[in-house]
């Protein structure tokens, strides 16, 4: 076992499980701070996707992103599908970090100071999650398996091309 398995990712998912247990037990807080996010990217996904039952309720929304942030949290702690799961917690990471820390909305220089850390540290979090969605232990990932296919496929692809230029040399040798 790696050291990325048995600690980092625990380590990295942990914030996720403090977070999601935290919104869901004061999703009416949330809320309020998700409301100017939600009002702002919920008709962008309606849009982009109008025939899914897209919830507009910032609290449901709150409850679905704790949710995901759980599940996700606890499936990359265990190694369960680690990419996909870092993937969802990069992407819940996104509209949590816009409504909890908008630092450039705050006029007082203590709390802007401290929503821009707030900030910035989600930001690692992010970086740390991009990671582990691309860490493979060391085994090939889609990409290279893709790409390794492709290869063989060319190498093969030349190899007969050269044995049928060779069998037809052969055979016009033998008809002459």
């Amino acid at each position: 076992m790696t050291i990325t398995r048995l600690l980092a990712r625990p380590m990295l998912a942990s914030i996720f499980v403090a977070g999601g247990i935290h919104a869901l037990r004061n999703t009416e807080a949330h809320a309020v701070k998700a409301k100017p996010v939600a009002d702002r990217f919920v008709p962008l996904v309606q849009r982009a996707a109008p025939s899914a039952p897209i919830p507009t309720d910032a609290a449901t929304l709150v409850r679905i992103n704790a949710g995901a942030q759980l599940l996700a949290a606890a499936a990359l702690a265990t190694g369960r599908a680690p990419r996909l799961s870092a993937a969802v917690l990069a992407a819940s990471l996104v509209p949590t970090t816009l409504a909890e820390h908008a630092f450039w909305e705050e006029s007082d220089p203590q709390a802007k100071a401290a929503q821009r850390r707030e900030f910035i540290k989600n930001t690692s979090v992010l970086g740390g999650l991009l990671l582990a969605g691309v860490d493979t232990e060391g085994k090939p990932g889609l990409a290279w398996r893709a790409r390794r296919a492709a290869a063989d496929v060319r190498r093969e692809a030349r190899q007969v091309a050269k044995d049928a230029r060779r069998e037809a040399k052969l055979a016009k040798a033998q008809l002459t």
